[in-house]
């Protein structure tokens, strides 16, 4: 698999179990040792790669451990601090990764509740952690132009220098973002007084803020609307989208660009936004057993057929959705027999992966 391909798998694979997980012992055997090994290569059952409940004695503080040490030629240089999956990353709940950071030589420390991934090192002052990541990696929500920077901390192609090198751009990139993103949920009054003054002649009271932040906060979430539908639009050959519909805007911010790459057939026939998505949530299960560009999707009148190699010989699933209450997936056994199943949502096709990738394989 591609390294963005097993980050999918990955993120995959927490969204079907998190609920389940309600410890830090089984956060870390269901998502950080999966991570760990699948994504950044390392053999976690080899202590000379990973080195679980890693101690280093640290002043008066004796007998302390770390969740994970990551180890290379015999020297620490990846630490892991792990929190369960349900509890939010708090750096003032990361002690033990500051003090194992300036008495160890790593200089990568993470801090992770096996969703969030966050990644530290020592930019402000040398052998001591920084108190904000350089990287944040959100398996519920990918950022994929981070993904070239966290592969180069893989054991393949394992390049600290590169990365501490390209860590305070990261840095400071991340947190633009991340700002950008909280102003367009909850907009702030420095936010608010911006946009004001370059649209309204007069002094802004306190009146005038109240009047303009609802305004503000609209024209935000439209322009973002906006621009996800332009992209939407180019995706699908022109397709008209009206944004003037929220329930429309509402699908198009929560579907984020669907892949474009896969949309490139002119037909006559409507692609919706939801046979798109369930399209996408077919590809990823099959993903496990096939590379991802083999798995595409034709449209017609009556259900959007997805296939092996674009080969109508090697149906994966068909979904019937076209202007019904009731949709269905439809299933195909080694006769290429069809059996639909009721779905409420498209999170029920999880509920048929087995089948589906049953399904991949008996093509191989």
């Amino acid at each position: 698999m591609e390294f963005s391909e097993l980050l999918s798998a990955m993120a995959l694979k927490v969204k079907n179990q998190r609920d389940a997980i309600t410890t830090e012992e089984g956060t870390k055997n269901a998502f950080v040792m999966p991570f760990i090994s699948t994504i950044l290569g390392y053999d976690v059952f080899n202590p000379l790669e990973v080195v679980p409940e890693f101690t280093a004695d640290v002043g008066i503080k004796k007998g302390e451990k770390i969740d994970y040490a990551i180890m290379r030629d015999g020297e620490v240089q990846i630490l892991i601090e792990c929190k369960k999956s349900t509890e939010s990353l708090k750096i003032e709940n990361a002690s033990q990764l500051y003090r194992y950071f300036a008495v160890t030589n790593a200089r990568i420390a993470i801090l992770t509740n096996g969703v969030i991934y966050e990644f530290y090192t020592d930019l402000d002052a040398p052998n001591r952690m920084d108190a904000k990541p350089f990287l944040v990696l959100d398996l519920l929500d990918i950022d994929e132009t981070l993904s070239p920077e966290l592969r180069k901390l893989t054991k393949d192609v394992f390049d600290l220098d590169s990365i501490i090198n390209a860590a305070g751009e990261l840095k400071y990139v991340g947190q633009i973002k991340r700002t950008i993103a909280a102003q367009f949920r909850d907009p702030e009054d420095e936010w608010i007084r911006f946009f004001t003054a370059r649209v309204y002649e007069g002094p802004i009271t306190q009146k005038v803020r109240d009047q303009f932040t609802p305004l503000v906060t609209k024209a935000a979430k439209q322009f973002l609307n906006e621009q996800v539908n332009e992209r939407l639009k180019s995706a699908l050959g022109g397709s008209n989208f009206s944004t003037a519909d929220p329930a429309l805007q509402e699908d198009a911010v929560t579907s984020r660009a669907v892949a474009q790459d896969d949309l490139d057939r002119d037909t006559e026939i409507e692609t919706t936004l939801e046979e798109l998505e369930g399209y996408q949530i077919v590809k990823a299960i099959a993903c496990s057993e096939v590379k991802p560009q083999r798995v595409v999707h034709r449209d017609s009148k009556s259900y959007l057929a997805i296939l092996l190699d674009d080969n109508n010989r090697k149906p994966i699933a068909r979904l019937h959705f076209n202007g019904k209450s009731v949709k269905y997936l439809g299933l195909l056994d080694s006769e290429k027999n069809e059996t639909r199943h009721t779905i409420d949502s498209l999170d029920d096709i999880y509920q048929h992966a087995a089948h589906i990738r049953e399904t991949v394989r008996s093509y191989e």
